[in-house]
């Protein structure tokens, strides 16, 4: 079993709870590691981000935090970066601000460069999703999907950051409507990713999120991506993208069953300033 989570946002961005309440729930499930990473500050007015204003306090009550609970759980300093050419600070920014463990990197909003328009493709509601694709793409699912993945590789190569977050989250809201996973050209796009992602030594994480908020029927990425990373060597690990405490361990059973079921057998922790394999 993993006793750890290192995707998880508190009350600073779009979670729901102080970094105190989720360190106490972390040591009552027995979890040996915590990583908070809450939304990065962004360059526009939002609801989901650390307010710019607040971006000092969060690493300072993540600080102490750390220093509180040293002993008995480790507690790491993260934040989840997202990547809009023009509108997001550059990682090293955030680099140079904190002394970070590591930074997520994720795609939540689309960029659309001749539009200058954003798709937002996260979130509960699919007809944002349905809304977004045929504003900013003009329902064009194959260019709307691709400027994703294009987006993800440029954030890869260019920000390098350690982990990248649910890979195929772009895939939540279409349920086989627009697209098939299996269409040719989406399955080279997402192989040209894994290649970007494996050249730049970054770890891939398996986002549970998705599956115990009923928002998918599987994991992020899915196991056909799993397999092509595992092939390639990439490290992979296992994060439930917790906005609340009682998510911690969110669907961490069914998706360590699952790895073990379609054979892969290591995951990746976080020690002592490294990404390391451990056995489920």
């Amino acid at each position: 079993m993993i006793f750890s989570n290192y995707h998880t946002h508190t009350f600073f961005s779009d979670g729901k709870k102080t970094p105190k309440d989720y360190c106490f729930k972390a040591m009552e499930l027995g979890f040996h590691s915590l990583g908070f990473s809450d939304h990065a500050p962004v360059l526009f007015p939002n609801k989901f981000s650390i307010d710019p204003h607040e971006f000092e306090n969060y690493i300072h009550a993540i600080e102490k935090v750390k220093a509180e609970f040293s002993g008995d759980l480790n507690v790491y300093l993260s934040l989840e970066a997202d990547y809009i050419p023009g509108y997001t600070h550059a990682f090293d920014y955030f680099r140079e601000k904190a002394k970070l463990d590591y930074i997520i990197g994720s795609i939540h909003l689309v960029y659309h460069q001749q539009k200058d328009k954003v798709w937002f493709i996260d979130g509960g509601e699919q007809a944002v999703w349905d809304q977004g694709l045929e504003e900013v793409f003009e329902g064009d699912i194959k260019k709307g999907v691709s400027a994703f993945y294009e987006q993800t590789m440029e954030m890869i190569e260019t920000q390098k950051p350690e982990v990248v977050g649910h890979l195929d989250k772009i895939k939540m809201h279409n349920k086989n409507r627009f697209f098939n996973q299996s269409d040719i050209w989406y399955k080279n796009i997402v192989d040209e990713t894994l290649l970007s992602i494996k050249n730049n030594n970054a770890v891939l994480e398996v986002n549970t999120r998705g599956l115990y908020k009923g928002r998918c029927l599987e994991l992020f990425p899915s196991k056909d991506i799993l397999l092509k990373a595992q092939k390639l060597g990439i490290p992979i690990m296992l994060s439930s993208d917790a906005h609340h405490p009682d998510e911690l361990n969110g669907k961490f059973e069914t998706a360590i069953m699952f790895l073990q079921k379609i054979g892969i057998g290591e995951l990746y922790e976080f020690h002592s300033g490294k990404w390391k394999a451990q056995l489920i």
